[in-house]
């Protein structure tokens, strides 16, 4: 006996009726071809057929090639697994430790008769290259009668520093050219200039980081001392300490001021005052990602050199950061009175190993001039 059923929504079958007897449908001419054999059984058997399909795919044994338009999967490799020699590892981070501790600029001194610096890299943090420059012309653009020393203190890499100590000695003997007599507000201008210009071309560089500095410019008898962040300038008048400048940190109310009337902010993140966030100084020559606020205007200040003023110091934070402005000139001053110049060298190397004997991880530089070089009557 035969029987027929219908199913009209079935996703494997077609709507069309199709006979289904319970023997072996005879064929005839009106019919549709008979179903492969693997089609025949359970309605869900296709989906069983493809699973089985799929796991065979995947198996790494030999199969035939997949019918086109099939899907294949593929395998994904084995993992390569890479010896790691435990000594090997700690021998070459030994050797770029030691390559860069003997690194010949980690330390750097000069010395002439007006003057003696020291310089050193800062131990303790990842630093990799010292950061700090300085600068000592004693007769700038050729002139006799101008000496010009600084300290840069870069901070985001050695960029802004090296490039402010290769280029604003040129950038001041042009301006100093320009300059007749000695009147200390066109030369405090011609300062300006310099430090205006140095910050513009850097920043046309387009490199990261920034630096903060303090100059000193010798004029004829004349003093013009400038700064623009953290970098300090003391002078020793008689022993006694007198600060020519004025730290620009975002802590200082006037800065903060300053910065909040631009449109800026400051906050104190982990105990130290930044602008937006990021920077501890509210002055300096870069820092391209913070121009709107840190901007590179200079304070300037002059006096004349007459026979009290014994020395400045010149320094980057971290020496301030460690020794008063009075403690500095007490343990400088005993080398730099009637002294030659070793012994200038020895006082800044004193002064440096002073501050990090209190902590001082930072690269610090010291710059001793001796004024009564520069004074009016010699």
């Amino acid at each position: 006996m035969s029987c027929s059923v219908a199913i009209p929504s079935s996703p494997v079958f077609s709507p069309s009726r199709r006979p289904l007897s319970c023997k072996a449908a005879s064929a005839s001419p009106d019919s549709s071809p008979a179903p492969p054999p693997s089609a025949a059984g359970s309605p869900l058997r296709p989906f069983s057929l493809l699973r089985a399909q799929i796991r065979d795919e995947a198996s790494p044994t030999p199969q035939k090639a997949a019918p086109a338009g099939s899907v294949l999967k593929r395998r994904r490799p084995a993992p390569l697994l890479v010896p790691v020699d435990g000594a090997a590892v700690a021998a070459a981070a030994a050797a770029a430790v030691a390559a860069v501790e003997s690194d010949p600029s980690n330390e750097v001194e000069e010395a002439a008769d007006e003057f003696a610096a020291y310089c050193r890299r800062g131990r303790g943090r990842r630093r990799v290259e010292m950061e700090d420059r300085h600068v000592a012309k004693v007769a700038l653009g050729g002139d006799p009668d101008v000496a010009l020393f600084a300290v840069f203190d870069g901070h985001g890499g050695k960029s802004a520093a090296e490039f402010a100590a290769e280029n604003m000695p040129r950038f001041m003997a042009e301006e100093m050219n320009k300059v007749h007599g000695s009147d200390s507000a066109e030369i405090e201008a011609a300062v300006k200039t310099s430090y205006l210009k140095t910050d513009e071309e850097f920043l046309k560089r387009e490199e990261s980081g920034g630096a903060c500095c303090v100059t000193a410019l010798l004029h004829k008898g004349g003093l013009t001392v400038s700064n623009t962040g953290d970098c300090r300038a003391v002078l020793s008048r008689a022993g006694k300490a007198e600060a020519l400048t004025s730290d620009h940190r975002a802590a200082r109310d006037d800065e903060r001021q300053r910065i909040e009337n631009l449109g800026g902010f400051v906050v104190n993140y982990r105990g130290t005052w930044r602008v937006q966030g990021s920077l501890a100084v509210s002055r300096g020559l870069g820092d391209a990602h913070l121009k709107q606020w840190v901007v590179a205007d200079p304070d300037s200040r002059t006096l004349l050199v007459d026979p009290e003023c014994e020395f400045l110091l010149l320094a980057s934070d971290g020496l301030w950061d460690k020794v008063d402005n009075q403690e500095a000139v007490d343990i400088a001053r005993p080398h730099c009175i009637g002294s030659d110049k070793a012994s200038r060298v020895d006082a800044c190397r004193r002064l440096v190993e002073t501050a990090v004997s209190r902590g001082s991880t930072d690269d610090i530089s010291v710059l001793i001039i001796q004024l009564h070089k520069f004074a009016a009557s010699s």
